[in-house]
């Protein structure tokens, strides 16, 4: 079934999606289990964006963005739009009037596996963007599609209400359900990270950081002073 638009959507508490929001896509994605990466195709429209917020998703058919307007209603402060296509499209569905429509209602960014367009407008207002293309094709308005069911973006199956947080390394979902529980194993692994970072300043050997020297040996690792023979 298509048309079908769900207003009722539960997003996942603003202060965890914050929190997320302030944290790395690496961080992220290594502590929840190498899980939730969308496909590496999806790259910012200008470097050092970094937001998080709460998914607003929309399945749409190719080259057609009508429901991107419908989807504009839907949204509010602290959300991220996250848009698929139904089938492969590189047509720029989304461009500076709708990011306006939805800038003007707090909406932090949009995340879509298709095409955008009026990138020198977007990188102007600070609106960003991560998507498959960069292109001026247009789309037209015929046929219905979905807002706020569950859709696969990029390779990754995302909900409404879910968090997405997206930098120059990538675009990472989490699913509501596990927030909370990979908001604490993230900040771990920041602890983790900082104090690694501090003894690698101060001329320590990752191999002697890490603790991989037992591990390398058991796997054969041998060193030898000069040229081995032959």
């Amino acid at each position: 079934m298509t048309g079908l638009v769900v207003r009722d959507v539960h997003r996942t508490d603003k202060s965890i999606v914050d929190e997320l929001g302030s944290l790395g896509v690496a961080t992220i994605h290594e502590a929840q289990g190498r899980t939730g990466l969308m496909a590496a195709r999806l790259r910012p429209i200008y470097p050092g964006a970094h937001v998080g917020g709460t998914a607003i998703t929309v399945s749409v058919p190719p080259g057609d963005n009508w429901m991107l307007h419908v989807a504009v209603e839907q949204c509010q402060e602290g959300d991220i739009l996250v848009v698929s296509p139904t089938s492969p499209s590189d047509a720029g569905y989304f461009g500076e009037l709708l990011a306006s429509a939805v800038q003007v209602r707090g909406v932090r960014g949009l995340v879509i596996d298709a095409g955008c367009r009026d990138v020198a407008e977007l990188s102007r207002m600070g609106f960003p963007v991560w998507s498959r293309a960069v292109c001026a094709t247009g789309t037209v308005k015929e046929t219905l599609g979905d807002v706020n069911l569950p859709l696969v973006c990029a390779g990754q199956l995302v909900r409404p209400g879910d968090v997405v947080v997206a930098d120059d390394d990538g675009v990472v979902v989490v699913p509501q359900r596990a927030a909370e529980t990979v908001l604490t194993a993230s900040k771990a692994r920041e602890e983790k990270e900082a104090a690694s970072r501090a003894r690698y300043l101060a001329g320590e050997l990752s191999l002697d950081v890490s603790d991989m020297r037992g591990r390398l040996a058991a796997k054969g690792l041998t060193y030898v002073d000069g040229e081995p023979d032959a």
